[in-house]
């Protein structure tokens, strides 16, 4: 029940909003109301499936990775919304934005949550596939939300890139359904374990190009090269909320459905195909953007890029086989907080200096002194320092590796230190350089830095301690995949 509530209240937020489309403190409200309904609801379904195992209800069906993600979803989700509020007060102070195009915004981004929870929850394929077309739908409008020409370039390069992806991730998915054609003829649902099941009966050959098939089709949506090319352009355009979405949320639910998919694969043909297929995407992923990094001119393009850096570390981890496993659902926990925080972040810069080139900002630690301290700790965070999570899990993933691929361990430790090196060449520039004389010093507003707060803070007390319910969900995905 709980899994309807959160999706149906999604829905209502957003017809709530159109209703009482004049009543702007409505839309604020609702949208919060229904962002801490769904957490709470999300959290009661993650220590409902930490003690007794999967849930199913109707269509639904939540696994221990499932609630990983839904839980991802719901606290990145909160703060978001309360970041959105405060920002886009200041965007239509500056006349950037209408009343009317917030408005969208938030309808949108109700339907946004919606599609992603369905696609985690759904225990149906094809649901899954309609859910993550649905989540390219409202974010392609939510892209072009400033009706700019770069920004609806970049709108419609996302919904056609996407789109074809998904296409391609479709046509897998039929490939999986031969075994149990029989069930489509008599009207039955096929399921995630009907397929897991009859996996056995599905020829090697067709396995195979089915998984290729996948992992391209929703690989384009989690951003692995050379399926990346919409990311930059879309994340420089997009608002920084929503930044914050598609890196923080959107990316681990896209991994889920491919994971699925391996699991059904592995059955049929064992786990090493998928495995090498991940590591060889990862490996690439890694291994471009370290070289791109030094070149990059634009800051939310910086964050973009170590997005598809994340994902492809991600990918190694499981890839790895099971010594990899849990520090890749560590690092997929760790990215969507500190990435979430640094698009958070970047807004504040962007509202502050007008700009998103990196030749602009400069002394953003006079300017913006807690957001500033907010993205050092991002940046040094997310390239993997010391003594952050990020750091553990980052060396966890190459260790899993050293033993069956040493050459590429051996690479990602040297593309790391290049893409440390860029980071920390852009950051710097960045939050020490000379604070243009046209900027006042100063926070813009305490609700666009108390988000960012939040999502370290989380951040930082999961990098020394998971709690036994978290732990138990973590361990029951290493034993099921």
């Amino acid at each position: 029940m709980e899994i309807i509530f959160i999706i149906g209240s999604y829905i209502l937020a957003s017809l709530t909003i159109i209703l009482f489309r004049r009543q702007r403190n409505i839309a604020k409200a609702t949208s919060v109301v229904v962002s801490i309904f769904a957490f709470i609801e999300s959290m009661k379904v993650a220590l409902k499936v930490a003690s007794t195992g999967a849930y199913s209800f109707m269509f639904f069906s939540v696994d221990a990775l499932g609630a990983i993600v839904m839980l991802i979803i719901a606290v990145i989700g909160i703060v978001t919304t309360i970041y959105s509020l405060q920002y886009f007060i200041q965007e239509k102070a500056k006349n950037i934005i209408g009343s009317t195009r917030i408005k969208q915004y938030f309808v949108l981004l109700s339907l946004f949550f919606a599609a992603m929870f369905l696609a985690v929850t759904s225990n149906s394929p094809i649901l899954s596939w309609i859910a993550i077309e649905g989540t390219t739908l409202s974010t392609a409008f939510l892209i072009s939300l400033y009706n700019k020409s770069s920004a609806i370039e970049a709108a419609w390069k996302y919904l056609i890139i996407n789109s074809i992806g998904l296409l391609l991730g479709f046509f897998g998915t039929l490939l999986y359904f031969i075994p149990v054609t029989s069930l489509l003829e008599n009207g039955g649902l096929i399921t995630w374990q009907v397929l897991a099941t009859n996996a056995v009966h599905l020829n090697p050959l067709i396995s195979k190009i089915a998984f290729i098939f996948v992992l391209i089709g929703y690989g384009t949506k989690v951003g692995l090269v050379p399926m990346h090319t919409w990311k930059p352009s879309a994340y420089t355009k997009a608002p920084a909320p929503l930044g914050a979405l598609l890196s923080g949320a959107l990316l681990p639910v896209a991994f889920t459905i491919i994971l699925r998919f391996k699991l059904i694969t592995d059955t049929t043909i064992g786990p090493i195909f998928g495995q090498n297929l991940l590591i060889g995407f990862g490996l690439i992923s890694i291994v471009f953007v370290s070289f791109v990094i030094l070149a990059l001119n634009n800051y939310k393009r910086l964050l973009a890029y170590s997005s598809i850096e994340n994902a492809g570390m991600i990918a190694l981890g499981f890839g790895f086989g099971k010594a990899g496993i849990m520090a890749a659902l560590l690092h997929t926990i760790y990215h969507s907080l500190v990435k979430s925080s640094l698009f958070l972040s970047s807004g504040n810069i962007l509202l502050k200096y007008h700009s998103a080139r990196l030749k602009d900002v400069r002394g953003v630690i006079k300017a913006l002194p807690l957001t500033a301290i907010c993205f050092t700790i991002g940046f040094l965070a997310i390239t993997g320092t010391p003594p952050f999570g990020m750091f553990l899990t980052k060396i966890l993933i190459m260790t899993a590796g050293i033993k069956n691929y040493p050459i590429v361990s051996v690479i990602i430790l040297l593309s790391t230190a290049l893409l440390f090196i860029g980071f920390f060449k852009h950051t710097s520039a960045m939050i020490f350089g000379e604070k243009p004389e046209g900027v006042q010093s100063g926070e813009i507003s305490i609700w666009l830095v108390i988000p960012q707060i939040l999502l370290l803070g989380i951040f930082i007390i999961l990098s020394f301690y998971i709690p036994p319910f978290l732990q138990k969900l973590l361990n029951d995905v290493v034993t099921q995949y």
